[in-house]
């Protein structure tokens, strides 16, 4: 695979062995990947596969909810709570379904 990998043009790095936190952050990533996307539908092709790792990259830093960010998305900033109670009750929810509805967004109609 390294061969493969180099005649691509990326560069392999090897991680130590048994070592969790060398690597957390992109095996969170891949588990996320693997439960949210992956599992839930059937690629077809490499040319597929690619589209849906797209999607998914944009969904993940640009939609979808992280805990450790108090609930906003990576690549976006923390919207202001809203308080007023009339504003609450006219609250207005667009979802898109992205994927063949595989991933959800929701946003405020305007």
């Amino acid at each position: 695979m390294d061969e493969v990998f180099a005649e691509a043009g990326i560069k392999t790095v090897l991680t130590g062995i048994r070592m969790p936190r060398m690597n957390s952050i992109m095996e969170r990533w891949v588990q996320s990947c693997r439960h949210e996307l992956l599992d839930r539908c059937l690629v077809w092709n490499e040319h597929h596969l690619r589209h849906a790792l797209r999607e998914y990259e944009h969904f993940y830093n640009q939609h979808r909810a992280h805990q450790a960010l108090n609930q906003a998305a990576s690549l976006c900033t923390v919207p202001d709570p809203i308080t007023e109670s009339e504003r609450i009750i006219d609250l207005k929810i667009r979802r898109r379904d992205r994927l063949g509805g595989v991933l959800h967004e929701y946003s405020h109609a305007a």
